[in-house]
């Protein structure tokens, strides 16, 4: 029968505040990479941190003396395009400023040795994994290298360039970006594309993030009953 095993990594201890991960535990997951048919690997914000991506969040919660709530989602953006569109463009310009880390470029590596077999789900919206060289990546939460027109609908690969404070569509219409926002759903492709691979994998490993954050957590038990658990 197949077998799948929620692998959470961390440089010193396990994501939930536990034991420390010990050599036995890293062995183990080793032994359970080398025997998987499909992987998995579910990722957040921590396998950033080593290339120096800040978080426009700061330690009070506010970016800019704003709520971040208040400056990253719909409503925000009704009323303040052009507040949203600063931040988004300092997010982008950081982002272009730093390069892929060894984690990122570990799992290049893995997906090379699975190939179709390996399916990458990130949080991340810093587009480094796929800088790093990663192809079967799917953001749930969007991208910074994209826009959404909210007019025609067009979604584009704009690069990390500056885009002014009140960017347009060809088509004239406004432009957003193809972030997903406080209180807005996932794109219902690129979920169910993440969970069909969580589900079938028989190895989910969780680097950079918590997992306890929803919907993203929710691979977690989908990877254990895709496995029979």
């Amino acid at each position: 029968s197949r077998r799948a095993s929620s692998v959470i990594l961390s440089a010193t201890r396990s994501a939930d505040g536990g034991l420390p991960v010990t050599d036995d535990d890293l062995t183990r997951a080793a032994g359970w990479l080398r025997d998987a048919g499909r992987v998995c690997v579910l990722t957040g914000a921590g396998v950033s941190a080593e290339s120096g991506v800040p978080t426009f969040r700061a330690a009070d919660g506010l970016w800019e003396g704003h709520r971040i709530e208040d400056v990253a989602g719909p409503a925000a953006f009704r009323r303040h395009p052009a507040l949203v569109w600063e931040l988004y463009n300092a997010s982008r310009a950081n982002a272009a400023a730093v390069r892929p880390t060894p984690g990122h470029h570990a799992l290049v590596a893995l997906e090379a040795r699975w190939g179709d077999r390996f399916t990458l789900v990130t949080q991340n919206v810093d587009g480094l994994h796929r800088a790093a060289g990663s192809r079967n990546v799917l953001e749930i939460h969007g991208s910074l290298y994209r826009t959404r027109c909210l007019g025609c609908g067009e979604v584009r690969d704009r690069g990390l360039g500056p885009l002014g404070d009140a960017p347009r569509c060809e088509c004239g219409g406004r432009l957003r970006p193809d972030i997903v926002w406080f209180g807005e759903a996932l794109p219902e492709d690129v979920w169910e594309a993440a969970l069909h691979a969580a589900y079938e994998c028989d190895v989910l490993l969780v680097v950079g993030t918590s997992a306890v954050v929803h919907p993203a957590a929710s691979l977690v038990p989908t990877a254990k009953r895709g496995a029979g658990h």
